[in-house]
């Protein structure tokens, strides 16, 4: 569904993500267009939705794809994160579309508000925020947090038996509950540090640069792998594309319908704007 949602808002905005791209970096400086002491600028927006993108997925699923699906599935990700790109687009421009405006100044939306407002079925606008909020709760949260704790047993011994994973566990509620309840203010001046400084040492420095002189290799080998059309009656490539597709847009997130909240967020003179951030996001 999401893979057909993305190429027919490809199609629907004449690849906005591509032709759009120059745009895309403009918009992250624009300034919050009206005032209010909660309300937030479309880059921090965009932090809290790469928060988001940026995770587990393209790590725990990124290796996931590779060690099953062997290099190729790589350019798989890559093709969908181009197709998501319209998809985050849409569901982006749609929460600033239909926002609301809070007291203090601070806007909420996302597609429980635009399914209730534009298509007029409240009783699924509730059925989706509750699934949001289980998925959430239950899904991506539960899944980093362990992921989180889990990785430090490469690096400590007994760590189950003497309760570090235990104090891992508050550590992290404590952590969360500190943003969570701080508002979407403080979770956005948060992600707005911690991000850029995340992906910048994680992707760029530590991945890129430390194994520079390996990229010109990893390329060969993702391009041939990709198209092994050799291995086809094998299933190799059928693996490949599909863990590609499925693992790419676990990993950003375009067209599940959890970055518009964030994207409704922000304080922008156009609903476009942020449609066209929040592509840049994926």
């Amino acid at each position: 569904l999401l893979v057909v949602t993305g190429v027919y808002f490809t199609i629907r905005t004449k690849c906005v993500q591509i032709r759009y791209l120059k745009d895309m970096f403009k918009q992250v400086a624009e300034k919050k267009h009206v005032d209010g002491e909660k309300s937030i600028s479309s880059f921090q927006a965009l932090m809290v939705s790469t928060a988001s993108r940026v995770g587990t997925g393209n790590i725990a699923g990124v290796a996931t794809a590779i060690a099953l699906g062997g290099p190729g599935a790589v350019f798989w990700m890559w093709l969908m994160a181009i197709v998501g790109a319209a998809s985050a687009f849409i569901e982006s421009t749609l929460a600033q579309i239909w926002k609301v405006r809070g007291k203090e100044g601070e806007f909420r939306g996302g597609p429980a508000y635009y399914i209730e407002k534009a298509l007029g079925h409240r009783w699924l606008g509730v059925f989706f925020a509750v699934l949001l909020i289980l998925c959430y709760a239950f899904g991506f949260n539960g899944l980093q947090a362990y992921n989180a704790c889990s990785a430090l047993e490469y690096y400590v011994p007994d760590y189950n038996e003497n309760g570090l994973a235990m104090i891992m566990g508050l550590l992290l509620v404590l952590m969360t509950a500190t943003v969570i309840f701080g508002g979407q203010k403080r979770i956005s001046v948060i992600t707005s540090i911690v991000v850029p400084v995340m992906a910048l040492a994680y992707i760029a420095m530590w991945t890129t640069i430390s194994n520079i002189t390996w990229l010109p290799a990893a390329f060969a080998v993702l391009f041939e792998s990709a198209f092994d059309f050799e291995s086809i009656f094998g299933g190799f490539a059928g693996s490949v594309i599909m863990l590609g597709i499925k693992r790419g847009l676990y990993s950003n997130e375009a067209g599940m319908g959890s970055a518009p909240n964030a994207a409704a967020t922000a304080s922008v003179s156009h609903p476009v704007k942020q449609g066209l951030v929040q592509s840049l996001s994926v």
